[in-house]
């Protein structure tokens, strides 16, 4: 209950693809005052973790467990063009029936459930928000969509890429919205935020009188990178250094604001794909230094969003009954595009026919840019790689809880370890509200594998006990926490493929590999890596199935782990 007697309610705020420092108050150039403004009267965390994609993370946040339980055990995207995880348990590409979600959950319990934003949790009506729970959503289907719900008329073949990553297909409650866009001056983060108060402004007596669960997931600043001009106007000329100087920047601000160590060791910049910036000729440094202009419009005009919602609940009075959370679905977006491998001469011929990307109309309704990885690895910094990785700069986002209250509240950080499947029980025990445990309505769904941090936010009781494993795996990139170690798998050519152990106190950066030195440590975080891909069902790792099956009982082998490492094979289980 909060202080005025009343059942909590809850707005749970998602960025798509923001990197770990691209807000103020982690550090960032980009002004998100609403966002810093929770921030000033709340908890700002640095150890919180999601899924190394969008919709793992969003089907976690949903229900509490892990997303190759709840059916997207990878992007839906990544399955079709991946045979080994076809038809497998945990990789339907939508909200299975094996999991139940978190708004029909608090819907049973007399909430009010209303969504408005990026889905991508299914595409049929029997898999939208309004079959998971939520009494209103609006709510976009696929992984992403030009902005300005603008699509080309194609006098020729489409490729396979275009059909997820252009058309801005919607859906209201259960019915489709046709593909125009929905207004005359449609721009996602506008409209989304929009939708949204309008649907909270809109309930009857009767709903008004129930606690309310809103969710507002945006797309921005997912590509194709688009903003209006007048917020982008504010940064013309910021990047014109490049990434490597911004990334200098965006640490030393994270340390002056206690957001990292003082003394951190930073990864060094992987992007063997990418040309130094020196190296770029005068036009490709300005259409890359405008695509950053863009992507900070679009950052800027999500938070002032952000700021027309909260107004809202100011004026209704109902903010200060409201718990808030701001938060990243997975790290930047570095991977030139995360379909890289059915990205080709096709597509780079279709942008060149549909698209103007001349360098004044960079940002456009008609432009379609990413901004790539040296830019990705500036926001991810000081950690490791970004978005499709599980590394830390792939899984580490930042997270934002204001708690009830009209201001009582200073800003703190918390470098308390948590996950996004922590976020469900939490709510849950906020809200007075019980799981079912393994069965709802009479079917088996999935027990839950968050903590609640109730605890936590009342007198800071530790969330995850220090022997609790918990683990990642997303597109054949694995890993393993528990304590302060950390084993991680990534594939080539980013990184070894092979397993590598880290002290992850002492480098967040992940830039020294212990596996060699603590070979005992290695051996029981390789079982911890058995025991969750079992429990969850991880497919397997790139290479996994490889040329050496060495097993754990063989690894203290000199000659064997030497054989091991030479042919980068993988341990797995007797």
């Amino acid at each position: 209950m909060t202080e005025s007697g009343k059942r909590p309610n809850f707005l749970v705020i998602v960025a798509d693809d923001l990197g770990f420092s691209d807000c103020s108050c982690f550090g960032s150039e980009i002004q998100t005052p609403n966002i810093d403004r929770l921030a000033s009267k709340g908890l700002r965390f640095t150890n919180f973790y999601v899924a190394g994609a969008c919709s793992p993370t969003r089907s976690m946040l949903m229900t509490g467990t892990d997303h190759h339980i709840a059916g997207l055990g990878q992007l839906s995207e990544y399955t079709r063009n991946s045979p080994a995880h076809q038809g497998k348990p945990g990789h339907e590409g939508y909200l299975n029936d094996r999991v139940v979600t978190l708004p029909q959950l608090l819907k049973d319990a007399g909430y009010f459930t209303v969504m408005s934003g990026k889905w991508h949790l299914g595409l049929k009506p029997e898999y939208s928000p309004h079959a998971r729970g939520f009494d209103r959503s609006y709510a976009l289907l696929p992984g992403c969509a030009n902005h300005y719900g603008f699509e080309p008329q194609y006098d020729d073949h489409l490729p396979g890429f275009f059909e997820t990553a252009v058309t801005a297909l919607h859906m209201e409650n259960s019915t489709y919205v046709p593909q125009n866009p929905p207004e005359p001056n449609f721009y996602s983060s506008d409209f989304y935020a929009s939708k949204l108060v309008n649907y909270l402004e809109a309930r009857t007596p009767d709903e008004k009188s129930r606690p309310f669960f809103a969710y507002l997931p945006f797309s921005a600043p997912h590509w194709p990178l688009q903003a209006p001009e007048a917020s982008v106007r504010m940064y013309e000329g910021l990047y014109k250094d490049g990434p490597d100087a911004l990334r200098l920047r965006r640490l030393e601000s994270l340390k002056a604001l206690g957001l990292a160590p003082s003394r951190v060791h930073p990864h060094p910049v992987v992007a063997p794909e990418s040309a130094e910036w020196n190296s770029m000729t005068p036009d490709a440094r300005a259409k890359s230094a405008r695509s950053m202009e863009v992507y900070a419009g679009m950052v800027d005009r999500m938070d002032e969003n952000i700021g027309r919602v909260l107004s809202s609940l100011e004026a209704s009075g109902e903010a200060e009954d409201t718990y808030i959370l701001f938060m990243s679905d997975n790290g930047a977006e570095g991977a030139s595009l995360e379909a890289h491998p059915i990205m080709g001469d096709e597509v780079i011929s279709h942008l060149e026919k549909y698209y103007d990307n001349s360098l004044d109309n960079i940002g456009r309704y008609n432009s379609f840019v990413w901004y790539g990885t040296r830019w990705a690895q500036a926001a991810t910094a000081p950690c490791r790689l970004y978005k499709m990785f599980s590394t830390e700069g792939g899984v580490r986002v930042p997270l934002v809880l204001k708690t009830p209250g009209a201001g009582k509240e200073e800003a703190e950080i918390s470098h308390e370890f948590c996950t996004v499947m922590d976020l469900v029980p939490t709510i849950l025990d906020l809200a007075g509200v019980e799981h079912p445990g393994t069965s709802y309505n009479g079917k088996p769904v999935a027990p839950l594998r968050g903590k609640s941090m109730t605890a936590y936010l009342s007198s800071r009781e530790q969330i995850h006990s220090y022997d609790e494993a918990s683990g990642w795996e997303i597109a054949g990139s694995g890993a393993i926490r528990k304590g302060k170690y950390k084993i991680t798998y990534v594939p080539a050519p980013k990184g070894p493929q092979r397993w590598e152990l880290f002290d992850l106190q002492s480098d967040p950066g992940e830039t020294k590999d212990l596996s060699r030195r603590l070979p005992k440590v290695m051996k029981e975080m390789l079982g911890c890596w058995e025991k969750y891909k079992r429990e969850v069902g991880v497919v397997g790792l790139a290479g996994e199935l490889g040329d050496i099956p060495l097993t754990i009982d063989e690894f203290e082998d000199t000659g064997k782990w030497t054989r091991f490492l030479a042919k980068g094979g993988i341990p797995i289980a007797s």
